[in-house]
């Protein structure tokens, strides 16, 4: 599955860059979210429910931040394994770029998913990934004017 996307946050960019890496602002933008815990500057573990079409599943995520250039970029691959409901796995490239009135985040994903999860079909997959892709944002953007 890949994804590409931009969306525009009314903040500055060291800001936004600050947000990303912080453990309260991913835990309360992430649907589903139950936990974030930050390991270490680069690792974080995540626990979450997930619904993908007929798929129930909690999940534990492990995520490392890589080829980190603050604050412009850096990619963020991990694992969520998710018992009988299945895995997924990828990465996701992060571009954080400054612009008049605030800053616009562009990302591109490539994940696998299986198990269970691989049944429910790429179209459900596609849907369910960008519904919590634009969930997190919507709710990010508006944590970033909020701050």
């Amino acid at each position: 599955m890949k994804q590409v996307g931009d969306y525009k946050i009314l903040a500055h960019r060291e800001a936004v860059w600050d947000a990303l890496n912080d453990p309260d602002i991913l835990g309360s933008c992430i649907l589903g979210c139950e936990s974030v815990e930050k390991i270490d500057e680069t690792h974080f573990d995540i626990s979450l429910k997930a619904k993908v079409g007929p798929v129930n599943a909690k999940m534990q995520v492990q995520v490392e931040l890589t080829d980190l250039v603050p604050p412009e970029s850096y990619t963020i691959r991990g694992g969520a394994k998710g018992g009988a409901a299945g895995f997924a796995k990828g990465a996701a490239s992060v571009k954080l770029i400054e612009e008049e009135g605030g800053t616009r985040l562009f990302y591109e994903v490539d994940a696998n998913v299986g198990g269970k999860l691989a049944q429910v079909g790429s179209r459900l997959i596609d849907g369910a990934a960008r519904k919590i892709a634009d969930g997190f944002f919507s709710k990010f953007a508006q944590r970033m004017v909020s701050k």
